[in-house]
């Protein structure tokens, strides 16, 4: 498949639904709180996108029942909302798909309930220092995977891990678009970054192993030694001026 150049008229709408996503985050970062169940945030992120005019990407996405994704502990990425309560120091990664006048915008953040470990705050910590290095690379001129090895070397470094299989991916009209980028492997590999190009750059590290595994509900993906897992993601466009992330509120 092309990798789709989107146009700047495209790149205002999916500024829009980038917005909304982030209003969102910032919505339920609030709302996480010990005590409050996945499915009240669910019923927030839902609430609130309909509010602004657009629909959740996720609900009814491959037979995905709920607006967003939740990742609890040693949940990595693709939890179905429900019942289940959170509880002080608990780390909960939130992930949020919005499609506004036909184009997505997606984000995710991994949230502390109440006071965490030492351990799990510095996994937070350097997810999102991995995220932010990755986007200095998406650049117009370097290659793909240069995000990738730029991600992958800080991770390591702190003694953490990249979950292999799970990418990041282009993004506009279709919620998955190519190219798919992976959060690992050497740089200099992998299309050319244009201006026009837009992807979810979202790693997903753990702080033991990288294998993981899928629960019984077909959905929902875990750390196979049960370490803990977080995940950092922003939409980002390859502009003439450097990376652009589109989801901020």
């Amino acid at each position: 498949m092309p990798i789709l150049l989107k146009r700047p008229e495209q790149l205002k709408l999916m500024r829009e639904a980038g917005r909304i996503v982030a209003e969102t985050l910032l919505l339920l970062r609030e709302a996480v709180r010990p005590g409050i169940t996945t499915a009240e945030l669910d019923a927030l992120a839902e609430r609130h996108i309909r509010r602004r005019g657009a629909t959740p990407s996720f609900k009814g996405y491959r037979g995905f029942p709920a607006t967003i994704c939740v990742a609890v502990n040693d949940e990595v990425v693709h939890g179905i909302p429900g019942p289940r309560v959170l509880r002080e120091g608990d780390i909960v990664g939130i992930d949020i798909g919005a499609r506004y006048r036909g184009f997505h915008g997606d984000a995710t953040i991994t949230v502390p309930v109440g006071r965490v470990s030492p351990e799990a705050e510095r996994l937070l910590r350097v997810c999102r220092e991995a995220l932010d290095i990755g986007i200095e690379q998406a650049r117009a001129g370097n290659r793909l995977t240069d995000i990738s090895a730029a991600i992958q070397r800080h991770v390591e470094a702190a003694g953490f891990s990249v979950v292999r299989d799970l990418y990041g991916h282009g993004i506009g009209r279709a919620l998955h678009e190519e190219p798919m980028l992976p959060h690992y492997g050497p740089p200099g590999q992998g299309p050319l970054l244009r201006p026009g190009m837009v992807l979810t750059i979202e790693p997903m590290i753990a702080a033991g192993r990288p294998d993981t595994r899928l629960l019984d509900d077909h959905w929902t993906i875990v750390t196979a030694d049960g370490s803990l897992s977080a995940q950092f993601e922003h939409t980002v466009a390859i502009t003439d001026n450097g990376p652009e992330i589109l989801t901020l509120p």
